[in-house]
């Protein structure tokens, strides 16, 4: 029988054979990682067991001081000072250091004030256990505001906002025009006026007039921490659904009164009830969620078109697709103890009758259009309890403009000109909505 003296030999050779991350106590770096948007920066700090933190702000120079326990410094940690851009518009830089045993102090040097938000997430998808530092601007940027500063600046005959918000109807009806391509109505001949009546000219009828902007919310789905549905080559939804976007945000721009509005104009998460009050503070007139999904089989193809649901969803394959992009929070990292997103949250109840009725007329437009393109994966628009078209003053729709994790649709996606097929097509949609249902003088307190 071994001695006690020869055990702790043994013992401590084994120690000697193992190296410093087999023996390190405490948690285990996986990844780090920093998502920069004019929005929010993201920090993540991934890890094999869960971490916890403590944070103040520092002032001159603006700093956030983090404390991360039960940690050791590790060369992946220190990767994180080499992950931060230039041009991140509110870090400056980082630096890493052990403060104390077991104690790792993290100091992200700011560009501006910041509102931050620390929180944990627990494993999910591919990831573990995940540290988030959110860095959001003390002061938000009125969204309505820039789209009028971004018109402003697009168009040098136009010098103030109250111009830019004055939209030109005739424009917008002869773009109608163009799309629809109907020809002008056949005039009927005037009947004869009796002989002894005066020639009294019919007052003309004025056109309907649009005295606002024309905006239309564009949402590429997923984004930053959600890759989305991959495909079999590895294309990911989050980066096509925001190529296809930005054309579609193009096309709508160069239209005199027309502005599209990117609830995300990068690769960055947004919480989906986020993505809905961006539309609602632009006063959008649409809301067209961008996607471009997976299925449990391969061979699934073909585009769809969905709207939101009071009354259950119209096949098993839209509630399980509503289950599966409603879990996109989950993945992407929603800090659930938020005050404001619990409230925001609230907001998604009022849903209305109305909104779920003009969505379904928005969807038929776009569906119409798509099918000549390439093939639908359901001939008719179907309904679902999707998170995000829940704005309950804003025609909203959820188009997935192909299935990513078919081979030959994945091949498709990658092809620009079919990227741009899809854009003709969902611009045409959304203008064959306006010939039809021309959008009012209105105002709404959001």
């Amino acid at each position: 029988m071994p001695t006690r003296r020869a055990l702790l030999r043994d013992a401590g050779s084994l120690v000697l054979l193992l190296g410093a991350h087999e023996i390190a106590f405490g948690a285990t770096i996986l990844a780090v990682r920093v998502w920069p948007a004019a929005d929010y920066t993201r920090v993540t700090i991934e890890s094999d067991t869960a971490l916890a933190a403590k944070h103040f702000l520092a002032q001159n120079p603006q700093r956030i001081v983090v404390d991360v326990n039960g940690l050791e410094l590790s060369p992946t940690l220190r990767e994180l000072v080499g992950k931060v851009s230039s041009d991140d518009p509110y870090i400056a830089g980082v630096r890493v250091g052990q403060s104390q045993p077991r104690v790792v102090r993290l100091v992200i040097d700011l560009k501006q004030p910041i509102a931050p938000q620390v929180f944990t997430l627990d494993p999910v998808a591919a990831y573990r256990h995940r540290l988030v530092f959110d860095l959001h601007p003390t002061a938000e940027r009125d969204p309505l505001l820039a789209l009028i500063e971004e018109k402003v600046a697009a168009d040098p005959s136009v010098t103030s906002a109250e111009q830019a918000a004055s939209a030109v109807a005739d424009a917008l009806g002869e773009f109608i025009g163009r799309v629809e391509q109907r020809p002008p109505p056949v005039a009927a001949a005037p009947a004869p006026a009796p002989a002894s009546a005066a020639s009294v000219p019919a007052p003309a009828v004025p056109r309907r007039r649009t005295e606002r902007l024309v905006i239309v919310a564009l949402d590429p789905g997923h984004g930053g921490e959600d890759p989305g549905a991959v495909g079999p080559t590895g294309l990911q939804e989050k980066d096509v659904v925001l190529a296809v976007a930005r054309r579609l945000r193009d096309r709508i721009n160069a239209q005199p009164n027309m502005r599209a509005m990117l609830t995300r104009d990068g690769d960055f998460f947004v919480p989906l009830h986020e993505r809905v009050r961006k539309a609602r503070r632009v006063q959008a007139d649409l809301f067209v969620s961008i996607h471009a999904d997976a299925f449990i089989r391969p061979q699934a193809r073909g585009a769809s078109v969905f709207v939101l649901s009071e009354s259950g969803a119209t096949s098993v394959e839209a509630r399980w697709l509503a289950s599966k992009e409603n879990a996109a929070d989950l993945v992407g990292g929603v800090n659930i103890k938020s005050r404001d997103a619990a409230v925001t949250r609230a907001l998604l109840d009022m849903s209305t009758t109305a909104q779920i009725k003009d969505s379904l007329k928005l969807g038929d437009a776009v569906l119409g259009h798509l099918g000549k393109v390439g093939r639908l994966h359901k001939p008719r628009v179907e309904q679902a309890g999707f998170a995000v078209l829940k704005a309950p003053d804003v025609p909203s729709i959820l188009v997935e403009t192909a299935f990513i994790s078919n081979p030959e649709e994945e091949k498709l996606l990658r092809d620009e000109g079919y990227r741009e097929r899809l854009v003709e097509a969902l611009m045409s949609g959304i203008a064959r909505y306006f010939a039809r249902n021309p959008p009012l003088v209105r105002q709404r307190a959001l």
